[in-house]
Formats: C-alpha cells, sequence, structure tokens
C-alpha cells in the first residue's frame, strides 16, 4: 500500500525519520535522503534548508504532541492523581506508538540539535517532565502516593515508557492504552502508601 503525503515536505520528513532512526542523525547525509526520495541532492535544497531543520521539524513537532496529549489530563479538575498519572502514561504511549520512527529521533538525536535550539528543547522537556512531577506531588498531598524523590520518580516513568519504541511494532496485538495501563499499574503500585 503506498503512503500518501500531503507534500514533498512531508514526504521528506517521513523519510528522513526512517533514515535518522536506522543509520543516525549523523551518519545519513543531504545525499542519502535524497537518494532515498529518488531526487537529485540540488531538488533537496529546493525544499529545506539545512538536515538539522528537519530535525528541528521532528524534535519540536514530536514535543508538541506530546504536550498536546498530556497537557488536558493534567488540567482535568474531575480526576484524582492516580487517574491522571495513568491517563498521562497511556497519553505519553498513545504519541510514541503513532510515531515511532520519530520517536526513536526525538529520544537519541536531540543532543545534535544548534545550541539555540537545544536550550530551548532543554526547556520544552523540562516543563513536560514538570507536568508529571505535578501529579506525583499531588497525590502526596493527598498521601494517595507515599512520600518519594519526585525527580527519580519521574525518570524512573520516563524510563520505562520511552522505551516503548525499541520494542513496538505497529499492528501487533498490544495496543498503547493496554500498554499504558500495563506500565500505569506496575509504576502506580511502587508510589501508593
Amino acid at each position: 500500500m503506498e503512503t500518501t503525503f500531503l507534500n514533498r515536505k512531508e514526504h521528506i520528513r517521513v523519510v528522513a525519520q526512517q533514515l535518522f532512526r536506522r543509520n543516525g542523525y549523523t551518519a545519513t547525509s543531504m545525499r542519502n535522503l535524497a537518494s532515498e526520495i529518488g531526487i537529485e541532492p540540488a531538488s533537496l535544497y529546493s525544499h529545506i534548508k539545512a538536515k538539522e531543520d528537519i530535525l528541528q521539524d521532528i524534535c519540536f513537532g514530536l514535543a508538541d504532541a506530546f504536550f498536546e496529549a498530556v497537557k488536558p489530563v493534567i488540567d482535568d479538575t474531575f480526576i484524582g492523581p492516580e487517574e491522571k498519572l495513568r491517563k498521562a502514561i497511556v497519553a505519553h504511549i498513545e504519541v510514541i506508538t503513532n510515531n515511532i520512527d520519530a520517536s526513536a529521533v526525538f529520544f537519541h538525536d536531540w543532543r545534535h540539535l544548534s545550541e539555540e535550539a537545544l536550550n530551548k528543547f532543554r526547556t520544552l522537556r523540562r516543563e513536560y517532565e514538570e507536568l508529571f512531577r505535578k501529579i506525583i506531588r499531588e497525590g502526596a498531598s493527598e498521601k494517595i502516593f507515599r512520600k518519594i524523590n519526585e525527580k527519580f520518580m519521574v525518570l524512573t516513568i520516563f524510563s520505562a515508557m520511552n522505551w516503548t519504541y525499541e520494542w513496538y511494532q505497529p499492528g501487533m496485538d498490544m495496543s498503547y492504552e493496554s500498554i499504558g495501563n500495563n506500565l500505569a499499574d506496575v509504576l502506580i503500585m511502587g508510589l501508593k502508601n
């Protein structure tokens, strides 16, 4: 089945994600990308200025997707911290499973962003992690979760979630909900009083 792309730039991004995941960002040249797409390298530059533009598009695009998925859960005043954490984990896993190649690039190649973009990316990452720390603090203050080093717990949660792209295959028997809920069961059990 042939994939239909909205435009050439989207096609370039999708192919770049696959190449970056397979070969690594630094080992993928613009010439490799052009060859994989089936165009001349000079034609590629008419669509993008530099390889890092693609990396920024992938990293910041996926960061936006994570925020869009999790922020409504955090802002929901009708559910408690345990349910918030569960829903946030499931939402995070949904973004990863819907963007396997982009997730691999996001989690590994962000380090290759230029200094200005890297600083912006690190700020976004801290803000996103803070959403999860807020849930942990809320749960501890309501005595639903035990007192725990929230930074350590959030790093543990992200370590568990972020490796999903390594083993998940689209079409496998586990849905993102199943993966997220199984992870949430284990992680929340470790937080309970």
